[in-house]
């Protein structure tokens, strides 16, 4: 359990994913989607949704294009990428802290540098964090314009490593709650901790 979680013996810094692992933001997000995506006929069910979590929504909106064969032209992403974030932030008074997690994030505050390393955007982040009275908590900040490359590529989570002050990999320690950012921290040589034991996935969001 949450409460009664200990970092290894040599760890040096923690590492936490946002969405869906500090704040219960999924099904919100997943409601912003079918909001944008329904009028434009392109499907985007809930397991899917899931499996995706951790890719930032411009990559999101390329890869169901691809999968779909529904095409979205360029210069529309950014366009819908606003939108969908516009409908996601206006629902933002429903988020909730994911007291399991966030009760780590607080046993270990100011005893360990501690980072957000996110697939969002730094604005949404931001906001988020706000919204649970958490953000002054952390050393450091990573988001999606912030890297070339993201989960399940390993570069959010060195780059907020090494915005902790260089903290070797194999001494973070990452929360995530989706395969693609354990994948990423697998990747980095940090030890990922799947919090989904903690925080179960919600299926049946009403769009």
């Amino acid at each position: 359990m949450p409460a009664a979680w200990m970092p290894p013996a040599n760890t040096r810094a923690l590492i936490f994913d946002c969405d869906g692992t500090l704040a219960d933001t999924m099904p919100i997000h997943y409601r912003a989607w079918m909001r944008i995506l329904a009028p434009r006929g392109i499907p985007f069910d809930e397991i899917r949704f899931y499996q995706l979590g951790g890719m930032p929504t411009g990559k999101i909106i390329r890869v169901l294009s691809d999968e779909t064969g529904i095409t979205v032209a360029e210069a529309d992403i950014d366009a819908l990428i606003r939108e969908k974030e516009s409908i996601f932030l206006s629902l933002l008074h429903e988020v909730e802290p994911l007291a399991g997690i966030v009760g780590i994030a607080e046993r270990f505050r100011g005893r360990l540098p501690m980072a957000v390393a996110s697939g969002g955007y730094q604005d949404v982040v931001r906001r988020t964090l706000d919204a649970i009275g958490i953000r002054d908590w952390f050393d450091a900040m990573v988001c999606a314009e912030d890297t070339a490359n993201h989960k399940p590529d390993p570069d959010v989570f060195l780059e907020a490593a090494a915005r902790l002050g260089n903290v070797p990999a194999v001494a973070c320690v990452v929360f995530e709650d989706t395969d693609i950012g354990l994948e990423a921290a697998r990747r980095a040589g940090m030890v990922g901790v799947d919090v989904r034991a903690w925080a179960p996935v919600r299926l049946g969001v009403n769009p």
